[in-house]
């Protein structure tokens, strides 16, 4: 079996809930009440998506970065 290792983006929502998302694909989100779970979640969310693809078809995922932005107060 190959494994793979894929981006996980992790946020925290208004209800402190943790939401993930793997960039790789659309549409790839869940969410836990904590980190573990959340992972746990997308793991089962991607085993979805995984069915419906070929690994050669991912997005090509190139890296995170951030944007500094000014805003007016």
């Amino acid at each position: 079996m190959e494994k793979l290792h894929l981006p996980i983006i992790i946020e925290m929502d208004e209800d402190e809930y943790y939401i993930v998302s793997c960039p790789l694909f659309r549409g790839c989100h869940s969410y836990g009440e904590t980190i573990d779970e959340a992972l746990e979640n997308i793991k089962e969310v991607i085993e979805m998506c995984l069915d419906e693809m070929k690994v050669e078809e991912l997005n090509k995922f190139v890296g995170f970065r951030e944007l500094e932005i000014a805003q007016n107060v």
